[in-house]
């Protein structure tokens, strides 16, 4: 029969190799180089950082669980039972000093920006900078030569409404609120209407000094107060008709939250 002289069939089976695709140990050796580098980068930050918070790290890697139960107990408000304290101080006071920074920076380059501009170089020395409680104080103090309102009125000078036309072009882009004051000598206010003092003037003044922040560009929900204080804080107290006690302020407050 043609059947018998038929090859019987040859099969080749093939091993089974480990393909890379399929294989989990590249996955094993990913993570140790991830975890690695997590490692290192978590080091770095250490090093970079305040002593309270090496040792808040180092004490969280001695004793994990211990570390771990007393911030639960903090959360459950069992702080008084505790050998130490642990809160976000530390946190705060690095993020406040980041915007201290920040806000230092930038109230030099608008100083750059006003000594550079002829327009206001002869009243470049009357615009004080400084980190104060709130924040950041651009503060616009008159002198006998040169004023920045029209006198006894709330009426702005025109070079002093383009000083605060280019500050508010400084405020536009930081999310930061902005406190207005007003300040005045000690001179009493004899003209106008019964019962107008120097704290209506000085209300006024900064009441004109935010209208004209906001026709400049700045958002309305920015200013967050203004305020009038007439002569109750004098900045020459040993002179109080000092042409300096005739003051504008904005305060550019701080956005992170005090560590205190």
């Amino acid at each position: 029969m043609k059947g018998t002289d038929q090859q019987a069939p040859i099969i080749i089976k093939k091993g089974k190799h480990g393909h890379g695709h399929h294989g989990g140990a590249w996955k094993v050796a990913y993570a140790d180089f991830v975890t690695a580098m997590m490692a290192l980068f978590i080091v770095l930050w250490v090093l970079g950082q305040d002593q309270k918070v090496v040792e808040s790290v180092a004490g969280y890697f001695k004793d994990p669980i211990g570390f771990t139960e007393k911030l639960r107990a903090i959360s459950v408000g069992n702080s008084e039972s505790l050998p130490i304290k642990i809160d976000s101080i530390v946190i705060k006071e690095q993020l406040r000093e980041m915007e201290i920074q920040r806000l230092e920076k930038m109230g030099e380059a608008l100083k750059q920006e006003l000594k550079q501009n002829p327009e206001f170089q002869k009243l470049a020395d009357q615009i004080n900078i400084e980190i104060v409680n709130e924040g950041l104080r651009i503060e616009l103090t008159e002198s006998n030569e040169n004023v920045f309102f029209e006198v006894g009125t709330a009426n702005l000078k025109p070079e002093a409404t383009r000083i605060i036309q280019q500050i508010a072009i400084n405020l536009q882009n930081i999310p930061n609120k902005v406190i207005i004051e007003g300040h005045t000598d000690s001179r009493q206010y004899i003209h106008g209407a019964k019962g107008y003092s120097n704290f209506e003037l000085s209300s006024e003044r900064a009441n004109a000094t935010r209208r004209t922040l906001v026709n400049s560009g700045l958002e309305p929900k920015k200013i967050d107060e203004v305020r009038g204080y007439a002569d109750t804080r004098l900045r020459d107290p040993n002179d109080p008709f000092s042409a300096v006690n005739r003051r504008t302020s904005l305060i550019i407050k701080f956005a992170t939250e005090s560590p205190e």
